[in-house]
């Protein structure tokens, strides 16, 4: 017979987690998620497991939960693999270096950031997933940015702010469907009421981005160099640009993004066969390959390391990709958390901390502050940005209702803090992915995701000062 754990018990693996998560990134800085954050996690997860057991929870039911969990993530994993074929068949069929191409004709410096951050907002707003704004455009500002002399971690924040905005506000956005539906409100209503809140965030993010740009960035080479060096390694064309313009035709027309990644992937080769034989070619020789060099050349840069030498050492840092290869150690880290979450969650730890957090909560301003905590809690505990809208969504939903609160208050707040701080957490399956994809650390760039850190400060000043607070006016006592 299982007892319902302690808060403090609860919250022990928590801390702990925490704790020796931080102490990595002090021993091996960037390098934590190379294995170091793994092993704690499952570390940590034997620790919470022990818990468990100890208060009565049945071994099966947490495995079930460790199951659970892992398939949640599934989808990412998936579309993580897939990234990381698109990303090697867009650099052989030369895609990328396309967009890096014709970036640095528009692209001035000086509002460089700016426009990442606009440019991102569209592909999102399209597609409806932050997640294809940063693997297919994302990918291309990081080059141009490095192009430019820009810090990486800068271009990053840019580029997030501006998918994870067109990402809240897009109706074809799945997250915004989701807070939507767990919060019974209506999906135009709530994106109508979470621009009041979303609109004041991404205007200070374009400010502070259009101030950042601002200076005398002091370009590694020359953009005629660098444009130079692209033209002479790849047969640089427009027709280069059919493989993103198709994947995010697809994505707009609710192809679902696995699928569309995949022909993006296809597309990637077959323009490496039409227009970048000679380079193929060449590095097939290189490679060794006596038979099917073509076949080889681009089977490889499906799955495996391809890196292409233009004798330029700052264009040679935009061109290589590690394909699905590449992908492995983000996904071994989210498998690792999706396992630490399945734990917390099957032990009724997780509900257990956000329970007592609901019984503090005497005020409005007390109730957005709990959904926020919640929210952020969940992202950092059960490290999927799901998991931390769909909890706080399904605590909450009645507490809302008695306060005489609209729905719509809960489904902002659940995307202004659930949603958006999700790409902050460097294990979460965001903040691995989007890590991987853009090769920042996420901790890295945190700083610079203007946008993501002020909308949970953005809905809570709204929330304490009572304006824009849609009421029913029937308080439940």
């Amino acid at each position: 017979m299982s007892r319902t754990p302690s808060f403090v018990l609860s919250l022990t693996p928590v801390c702990l987690l925490i704790a020796l998560l931080a102490l990595n990134v002090y021993i091996f800085g960037d390098n934590a998620i190379g294995g170091a954050n793994q092993l704690t996690m499952l570390f940590v997860s034997a620790v919470a497991t022990v818990f468990a057991l100890r208060i009565g929870i049945r071994w099966k039911d947490l495995h079930a939960g460790m199951i659970k969990s892992i398939a949640v993530a599934m989808p990412a994993i998936l579309i993580l693999l897939m990234v990381g074929a698109l990303s090697g068949t867009w650099l052989l069929g030369g895609v990328v270096p396309a967009m890096i191409y014709y970036g640095l004709y528009i692209l001035d410096p000086n509002i460089f950031l700016l426009a990442a951050c606009v440019i991102s907002i569209v592909v999102s707003v399209a597609t409806g997933s932050s997640w294809t704004a940063s693997a297919t455009v994302g990918v291309a500002l990081m080059g141009i940015g490095i192009a430019l002399g820009f810090n990486p971690a800068m271009t990053a924040g840019a580029i997030l702010s501006g998918a994870y905005f067109g990402d809240k506000m897009s109706p074809l956005s799945d997250t915004t469907n989701l807070a939507a539906a767990v919060s019974g409100a209506d999906l135009f209503t709530h994106i109508r009421y979470m621009f009041i809140t979303t609109g004041p965030s991404i205007v200070i993010a374009l400010v502070v981005f259009a101030f950042m740009g601002i200076g005398d960035y002091e370009q590694k080479t020359g953009t005629r160099e660098i444009q130079d060096a692209l033209a002479a390694t790849f047969n640089i064309n427009g027709f280069l640009l059919i493989a993103p313009l198709s994947v995010i035709v697809m994505i707009v027309k609710r192809v679902p993004a696995l699928p569309a990644l995949f022909v993006g992937s296809l597309l990637g080769a077959l323009l490496a066969l039409t227009f970048q034989s000679p380079l193929v070619e060449s590095l097939g020789q290189e490679a060794g390959y006596q038979k099917l060099t073509s076949y080889a050349v681009i089977l490889t840069a499906f799955y495996g390391e391809t890196s292409i030498t233009t004798g330029s050492a700052v264009v040679d840092e935009l061109l290589s990709s590690g394909g699905m290869a590449g992908m492995l150690n983000t996904i071994w880290l989210i498998l690792c958390a999706m396992i630490f979450g399945g734990v917390m969650e099957a032990s009724g730890f997780l509900r257990r901390i956000t329970s007592a957090i609901v019984l503090k909560a005497r005020t409005q301003g007390q109730l957005f502050s709990a959904t926020v905590g919640t929210c952020i809690f969940t992202n950092v505990s059960a490290s999927d940005q799901y998991l931390s809208i769909i909890v706080p969504g399904q605590m909450y939903r009645e507490a809302y209702k008695d306060r005489g609160l609209e729905p719509q208050n809960l489904s902002r707040t659940l995307e202004d803090s659930g949603t958006v701080t999700s790409v902050l957490v460097p294990w979460n399956t965001c903040g691995a992915f989007h890590a991987g994809v853009l090769g920042v650390a996420t901790l890295s760039y945190a700083p610079f995701a203007v946008f993501c850190f002020i909308s949970p400060i953005m809905t809570l000043l709204f929330a304490f000062s009572g304006y824009k607070i849609a009421k029913t006016g029937a308080v439940v006592e």
